[in-house]
C-alpha cells in the first residue's frame, strides 16, 4: 500500500499506475483506476481516481 500525501516523494508519485493499492491515510483507500496530472505553473497536481470513484489529490 502506498501512502499519498504532500510528503510523498515525486519519484513515488510518478511511478503510481493503474492497479496500485493506495491510501490518503484518512478515509480514502483503494485501487487506482486512473491517474491525471495537471500543471498550473506553480504546482503539479496529481489526481488519483480510485475504482470506487473517489479521488485522492496531491499538490507538489
Amino acid at each position: 500500500m502506498i501512502r499519498l500525501n504532500e510528503d510523498t516523494p515525486l519519484d513515488v508519485l510518478n511511478e503510481i499506475k493503474k492497479g496500485n493499492f493506495v491510501t490518503d491515510t484518512f478515509s480514502k483507500t483503494g485501487i487506482v483506476d486512473e491517474v491525471k496530472i495537471d500543471d498550473d505553473g506553480l504546482y503539479r497536481i496529481y489526481h488519483f481516481i480510485l475504482v470506487t470513484g473517489r479521488v485522492i489529490t496531491v499538490k507538489r
